[in-house]
């Protein structure tokens, strides 16, 4: 068993000081552990703990810490001149390159200098933990201990049990996390862990939706930024800060390491935008243009003034067709027929399905239909999507009294599930099926979430606020539209659905 990590005596192992190891040895110090910190090039470790002190100074001096408290953490950070220095630390964690062969040859030297019951921990962000643990004579005490960029900032810490992990190395780990002010989060050894894991829904229904030519990148953006959904940034918004050559990486290498799961399959446009060297904020253009650094933001023209005699609005056997006729009540006659008179636009408000094939479906005229998204209800954004064949001056009237009071309308082209639909959909569905999996307990999915990506909810949260039938009402209609076995709900989220409880109702 390993030392007791809340003992004075207690020191912990840093190789590579990098952005990650720096991040890792600040929180550690300032936590009150021993750090010995190691780099095999010259002078690097020199310059991190030059800025981990800048860093906790400056910490002081805003009030977050005292000059004593500052000192004394600076004072535990030690620096050294090879891996042997590292023999009495009772956790080593390397924040090295990413390179299977380059880890596994640190950690079979390790193993030779550090006591038996020492832990061996990898920050890897995209490699197998069992599989850097196969290089090892004992690979039992080799676990995952993955931090997010910026380390100080972001307080959670995926915690990645290798098929051979002990169960009190992982929870050693734990207990360390928490005493550096994070959040441990545990995870089965899967490609992408637990966060990128869960966090590829937001990005290949972005890019599918510009794929199919239903709406900008931007307009993606404005309606899950402020439509209800509440995410701080967009898919897009979020590709271009981290760079495209990072985001389309790591989508290609998530869909081939499940095996070309449908769930987390990419499009093809995103690699002929890295070769074009579209990557976003570090280029200057990428789904933005940016001038020194700022997001030069899409001309919008201006609303439509000119409102319809009538709006008839179709039921589609939930709440939708409530909503809007409670938004319109006052603006606009409302009809009520079973059919619409000929002074009446049409407007609709499908689950899951589009626009066309709802009209189709309820008898109206395709050409003076539009449908409206109403899933996050009215008070934000609103989502406004033709047919086929809607005529233009349908879509002008229907726009107009949707920004009737000052509110912004975003049109779409016709899509099953919309934009917010679709996307939230598919972000509960992958969720569900980590659960189904066993990767990780719901409320660590959440938290991960929440956390690592600060998604307003976490995906099982997010379901439960929409109800987990109404999710699962989306991907039924959206698998029977496509045919695309991406958009099959995932037993965990069907079986919640059907029996009507929360998504985080574990296992009997």
């Amino acid at each position: 068993m390993a030392q007791d990590v809340n003992s004075s005596k207690f020191v912990i192992g840093v190789i590579g000081t990098g952005t990650m190891g720096r991040g890792i040895a600040q929180i550690a110090v300032i936590g009150g552990f021993t750090v010995k910190m190691f780099d095999a090039q010259d002078g690097a470790a020199d310059k991190a703990q030059e800025f981990i002190a800048r860093m906790i100074n400056r910490a002081a001096e805003k009030g977050q810490m005292s000059e004593d408290a500052a000192a004394i953490a600076n004072g535990r950070l030690e620096i050294v001149d090879s891996l042997a220095d590292l023999a009495d630390c009772g956790m080593v964690v390397e924040a090295i390159v990413e390179n299977l062969d380059v880890k596994r040859k640190v950690f079979s030297e390790l193993e030779g200098l550090v006591a038996e019951d020492a832990i061996l921990a990898s920050n890897t962000s995209s490699l197998s933990v069992t599989q850097i643990a196969a290089g090892c004579a004992k690979p039992e005490r080799v676990a995952g201990f993955h931090f997010f960029n910026p380390v100080p900032l972001l307080k959670v810490v995926e915690v990645v049990d290798g098929q051979l992990t002990a169960p009190w190395v992982a929870d050693k780990l734990d207990a360390i996390a928490r005493k550096c002010g994070h959040d441990p989060v545990r995870t089965q050894d899967t490609p992408g862990f637990l966060v990128n894991h869960a966090g590829r829904g937001l990005y290949t229904e972005g890019v599918r939706i510009l794929a199919e030519g239903i709406a900008e990148a931007h307009q993606v953006d404005d309606v899950l930024r402020e439509g209800g959904a509440a995410f701080r940034m967009g898919p897009f918004e979020l590709m271009d800060t981290t760079g495209l050559d990072v985001s389309g990486v790591v989508m290609e290498s998530i869909y081939e390491q499940f095996y070309q799961e449908q769930r987390f399959k990419p499009q093809a446009f995103i690699r002929n935008r890295m070769a074009a060297g579209l990557l976003g904020r570090k280029t200057g253009k990428g789904f933005y243009a940016y001038e020194e650094n700022k997001k030069i933001a899409p001309k919008v023209a201006a609303a439509p003034t000119d409102l319809p005699d009538a709006v008839w609005i179709g039921g589609q056997g939930h709440d939708g067709a409530t909503i809007l006729a409670e938004f319109l009540k006052g603006k606009v006659e409302i009809e009520t027929g079973d059919k619409p008179s000929a002074r009446a636009i049409c407007m609709v408000a499908p689950l899951g399905r589009d626009a066309t094939m709802t009209a189709i479906d309820l008898g109206i005229e395709a050409e003076r239909t539009v449908a409206v998204d109403t899933l996050f209800g009215l008070d934000g954004r609103r989502t406004l999507m033709t047919t086929s064949v809607t005529d233009t001056g349908v879509r002008d009237l229907a726009h107009a009294v949707l920004a009737a009071d000052g509110g912004a309308v975003t049109v779409i082209h016709d899509s099953p599930g919309f934009i917010a639909q679709r996307t939230i959909a598919t972000i509960v569905n992958i969720a569900s099926e980590i659960a189904q999996m066993r990767i990780a307990t719901p409320e660590d999915i959440n938290k991960a979430v929440r956390l690592g990506l600060a998604y307003p909810q976490g995906p099982l949260e997010f379901g439960d606020s929409v109800g987990a039938a109404k999710i699962h009402a989306i991907l039924t209609a959206m698998h029977a539209f496509y045919g695309d076995p991406r958009y099959r709900p995932s037993p965990w989220l069907t079986r919640r659905a059907r029996l009507g409880i929360s998504l985080m109702t574990p296992e009997a």
